[in-house]
């Protein structure tokens, strides 16, 4: 495939895993998949308590541009995320308040974009997750090709369209479609492991006991010495 394109994709993850995911949150399931797929934190949230997964529709444009973003919308659906990165490094507010009104109308869970975004009052408002490398209120044209549904590196992660993108306020993670229902299964096995965890913290059990860690301590040389009273 070369030039710029919109390419028109029903690769969908399964969807009992991305509801897995998307209440185990962007921790445990980033652990779960072996401490992969997670974007550099340069990715915030722009409102805390957002948590989202969903079916990734991407967008490849050119820096202070929002052209493919307009063409991206009619190829998002219920259930999808759209992930927005740049062809090089940009923080202009390319996404705001009338975009998100039109992805809300769509059923899009959110938006995860490697520049700026704008209309934050609004966004929060209406409660649209938005996570951005940047907040400027600089606006963009209208005029440079890109493509819709390729092959992306949104900071620092590689992510194709379909695959499962999860999201809250621990940062951004990318799930490959194949691996999804493994990496869910294995973060519902870590939620019920650290809920028993919990219980034994509240009991007052420490994790240096609990993980074993003092053979450690000793094998590494720190000692335990009294100080002055």
């Amino acid at each position: 495939m070369s030039g710029h394109v919109i390419v028109r994709s029903d690769r969908r993850p399964d969807p009992d895993a991305v509801e897995i995911l998307a209440r185990a949150g962007v921790a445990t399931a980033h652990e779960a998949m072996g401490r992969r797929g997670l974007t550099q934190p340069v990715l915030r949230p722009i409102y805390r308590g957002a948590r989202i997964a969903g079916r990734a529709v991407t967008v490849l444009s050119h820096p202070g541009d929002n052209l493919m973003i307009h063409a991206s919308i009619e190829q998002c659906g219920p259930g999808d995320v759209l992930v927005v990165t740049t062809t090089s490094l940009s923080t202009d507010g390319m996404f705001g308040e009338l975009f998100a009104v039109q992805l809300a109308t769509r059923g899009v869970c959110g938006l995860i974009i490697d520049a700026g975004v704008r209309d934050v009052a609004a966004l929060s408002a209406m409660r649209f997750p938005v996570w951005s490398r940047a907040v400027s209120a600089q606006g963009t044209v209208k005029a440079s090709p890109g493509s819709v549904n390729v092959p992306v590196v949104i900071a620092g992660a590689s992510l194709r369209p379909g695959d499962v993108v999860v999201a809250d306020d621990d940062g951004v993670l990318c799930v490959p479609l194949e691996l999804a229902p493994e990496v869910a299964e294995k973060a519902l096995a870590r939620e019920t492991s650290e809920a028993g965890k919990i219980e034994q913290f509240r009991s007052g059990v420490l994790g240096l006991d609990l993980y074993d860690m003092r053979p450690t301590l000793e094998r590494l040389g720190v000692a335990y010495v009294d100080g002055p009273g």
